[in-house]
């Protein structure tokens, strides 16, 4: 009998006696199947409904094929799947996982696949605030914005007593002649300097802007649109807001103080300063050379600027001395907030309150580097501001799954990319029947425990 010869037949090198050759023959697979706990995720908070409710559709009902809820499902899922290029679509269009995420299996016409390719996908992305000829869907930004702080809120099992905000703006870098770009001294590049908001793991603002700006440029805006969406519904709430010293500005400030918020910024040290805490950094000095390691002093003080700030306000200066360093050895730092002496004293305000907000970064790392929220490659900065929400919106769907599903497991605190490629990224054979949908899942899947209990606990919260 002759043997089978393809020129799509791929060889490899042999094992005990047999041949080992492989194809794409397989049929109907997927290699995205654990894409399964998204769509139980979704169900649970809803997010894909309420999203694509922020886009107006302006077709013709009877000439669409692919309605909004969707494209948007289609682009937020494929963004955690870890697909950042349109293009990806024009294959994930005909995968049948992706299908049924969707809630679509079959086309209405024969010269389509069930869900959009690359250019009905871009027709989105370049949506406008208001329909055009040529721009059929619109979106409405204060809802998509005002979306983001419900999520939070619903999270939430109870009402919080206090909630810290983390503010902090970075860099996302570009590399063609983008609407509004320009060089930043700092980065070293063209960029935009998008701003975030956090409330622990919870993103609540990722608004992208111009890299020729203040850091706190539009912060105050942002801070106080959250905090009247917040206090509707909790009140009595009390809120710290968190940030470095790019965002120690008297306006906002002066904001907080009128609105009963709190504050924690950083304070870029200037001689007057470093002069409060003297005494404290020569004393430092001595212990660290004594002790040869690292030693700090903490002052506590009432203090203002010259001329920029409207009244004196408490802080707090960290006088450090690193030894075997020289003079280069003093690391002062401080801190300005609105806390009172009596409810923090200065080594735990710094050490433990302000130093913890730079567990933030990673959450901006987990947006930008896992999730391509800095895939600002559009040619209007309103292309590329809807383009970080939904990266932002896929951030959102996977900490969801972490917090429902994955608590008590080995992933509780994984990364998002950590998630994609132990839970998401499963082969599986796909059966589809009159009355039934198989997904076949491997037997030699190493996590089908922690799978498990994601998918029963997802289950569970569903809406």
């Amino acid at each position: 009998m002759p043997a089978e010869c393809s020129a799509d037949l791929l060889g490899f090198a042999s094992v005990e006696g047999h041949r080992v050759e492989a194809a794409f023959d397989g049929g109907l697979q997927s290699s995205d199947a654990g894409a399964l706990l998204l769509g139980a995720t979704d169900r649970a908070i809803g997010l894909i409904d309420r999203f694509a409710g922020c886009f107006d559709d302006y077709r013709h009902p009877g000439l669409i094929e692919h309605q909004v809820r969707t494209l948007v499902g289609q682009r937020v899922f494929g963004i955690a799947l870890g697909y950042e290029d349109l293009i990806d679509h024009d294959r994930l269009r005909h995968d049948p996982v992706m299908a049924v995420l969707a809630g679509k299996l079959e086309a209405r016409r024969r010269d389509c696949a069930p869900l959009a390719g690359k250019s009905t996908l871009n027709r989105l992305e370049l949506s406008r605030p208001q329909p055009t000829l040529y721009h059929k869907v619109s979106y409405r930004a204060a809802d998509v914005e005002a979306l983001f702080v419900s999520l939070f809120m619903e999270a939430q099992p109870r009402p919080p007593a206090q909630i810290v905000l983390d503010l902090d703006a970075t860099d996302d870098p570009l590399h063609g002649q983008q609407e509004g770009r320009f060089f930043h001294g700092y980065y070293d590049s063209y960029c935009y300097l998008p701003l975030y908001i956090f409330c622990g793991r919870h993103l609540l603002v990722a608004k992208l802007r111009r890299s020729n700006i203040d850091a706190s440029a539009g912060a105050g805006e942002e801070v106080a649109r959250i905090v009247a969406q917040l206090r509707r519904r909790w009140p009595r709430v009390r809120i710290l807001l968190r940030a470095d010293a790019g965002f120690a500005r008297e306006a906002l400030m002066a904001w907080c103080e009128a609105k009963g918020v709190d504050y924690l910024f950083g304070l870029q040290r200037n001689e007057r300063l470093t002069a409060e805490i003297a005494p404290g950094l020569a004393a430092a000095r001595a212990q660290a050379e004594a002790r040869r390691r690292p030693a700090r002093r903490f002052k506590d003080f009432s203090w203002t600027t010259l001329d920029s700030w409207s009244c004196r306000r408490r802080v707090v200066g960290k006088a450090e001395w690193m030894p075997g360093r020289g003079e280069e050895g003093a690391n002062p730092r401080f801190v300005v907030t609105s806390l009172r002496p009596e409810e923090i004293g200065p080594r735990r305000l710094y050490e433990k309150l302000y130093c913890a907000r730079g567990e933030m970064e990673n959450r901006i790392k987990e947006c930008q580097l896992d999730l391509f929220a800095d895939r600002t490659s559009a040619h209007t900065m309103r292309a590329n501001q809807l383009r970080l929400w939904f990266a932002a919106m896929a951030y959102v769907l996977l900490s969801a799954l972490r917090r429902i599903g994955l608590p008590h497991t080995r992933f509780a605190r994984a990364t998002c990319a950590s998630i994609r490629l132990a839970l998401l990224k499963i082969a599986a054979l796909v059966r589809v029947s009159v009355r039934r949908i198989r997904i076949a899942l491997p037997a030699a899947f190493p996590y089908q425990i922690d799978w498990a209990l994601a998918a029963r606990r997802l289950s569970q919260t569903a809406h």
